[in-house]
């Protein structure tokens, strides 16, 4: 592994020393001191080179960041990423491509990105961490740095571990060495794991082809307003309904299982509040996702179609989903 001092010299060589354009280091910190070293660092660098720079991390550390930059923290993109990141499926195209894209071709965008944080849920998990390895397949080739900055402190070591594989590079102890476990196809694939059972009783349960759909979608935001959704974000669960079962009809079979329960604050996705729970809408059918980006990649203006899944990352709280010989289910939660 190489030894390369500092966060600065980021935008070298990748693993082997072979040319790349994209660069896309994780950032292990221990305390604030260490947090604002290296990421204000990373800012300011990107800013005296004349680069874009966005910072999307969770609100407490957008608040040290926002200080610590001072009277040029009007330069920078600021997000939130525990609201413009709730659903991790969302962040490459609402938060990092949306960014990167517009700028001007050919020129390089610094981002420093936080999808895992302490408050991240064991059913949030999987989608953040299959996030991390994906950015490398969405960016390959581009121009970009791309910064993820890790709580040594908080996070358990299978989260740490995980960042070695969805990583070339890793920044410890301000030292950047090369990540001898790098293999992010090997995270998307170990996280492409079935979906836990729900008792059939607890669940309304919904056969559905292409003659049913509307019904289908009716019955979704009905049983969704029953338990205690709002009428926008039942809006929001019947939009999400009618793509995915739209989905299954044209590319998983002509035919699905629609299904919508909710689900105690303690499971893993609550509301606004954070104790308000989320009512659950998953469909079923028996096509085979076999890109893994799909849903997680903006679609051009000019292009019909190709929408669907993109659109119910956008809305969702947060997005489940496992594909395999037997078929795709795709769950979302919406926070009451």
């Amino acid at each position: 592994m190489s030894g390369r001092s500092g966060p600065g010299g980021l935008d070298g060589p990748g693993p082997g020393g072979k040319p790349s354009p994209f660069v896309h280091p994780a950032l292990f910190y221990r305390d604030t001191e260490d947090y604002l070293d290296g990421t204000l660092r990373f800012v300011r660098e990107g800013l005296a080179a004349g680069e874009p720079v966005a910072v999307a991390v969770p609100g407490r550390n957008l608040r040290l960041i926002r200080e610590g930059l001072g009277s040029v923290a009007g330069a920078v993109r600021l997000l939130d990423m525990e609201q413009a990141g709730r659903n991790p499926g969302r962040i490459i195209p609402g938060v990092l491509r949306a960014f990167a894209d517009a700028q001007p071709a050919g020129r390089r965008v610094r981002i420093i990105g936080e999808p895992i944080w302490a408050g991240r849920t064991a059913v949030e998990y999987p989608a953040c961490v299959q996030h991390e390895a994906l950015i490398n397949t969405a960016f390959e080739g581009r121009t970009a740095t791309i910064l993820c900055p890790y709580d040594v402190r908080r996070l358990d070591e299978r989260v740490l571990a995980d960042a070695y594989a969805t990583h070339p590079t890793v920044i410890h102890g301000g030292r950047t060495s090369d990540s001898a476990q790098y293999a992010p196809d090997v995270i998307v694939a170990r996280y492409n794991e079935p979906l836990p059972e729900v008792p059939e009783a607890s669940a309304l349960t919904f056969p559905f082809d292409e003659d049913s759909l509307p019904e289908a979608r009716h019955r979704a935001t009905a049983e969704a307003t029953r338990l205690g959704l709002t009428p926008a974000r039942a809006q929001d669960l019947m939009l999400a309904t009618a793509e995915l079962t739209t989905n299954s009809v044209v590319h998983g079979g002509g035919r699905g299982v629609l299904r919508v329960w909710g689900e105690a604050g303690e499971s893993g996705v609550a509301g606004s509040d954070g104790v308000g729970g989320a009512v659950v809408c998953e469909v079923r059918d028996s096509g085979v996702l076999v890109d893994p980006l799909v849903g997680r990649r903006p679609v051009p203006l000019h292009q019909r179609g190709g929408r669907g899944l993109l659109m119910v990352n956008l809305v969702a709280d947060l997005v489940r989903l496992h594909t395999g010989r037997a078929g795709t289910t795709v769950r979302c939660w919406f926070g009451r």
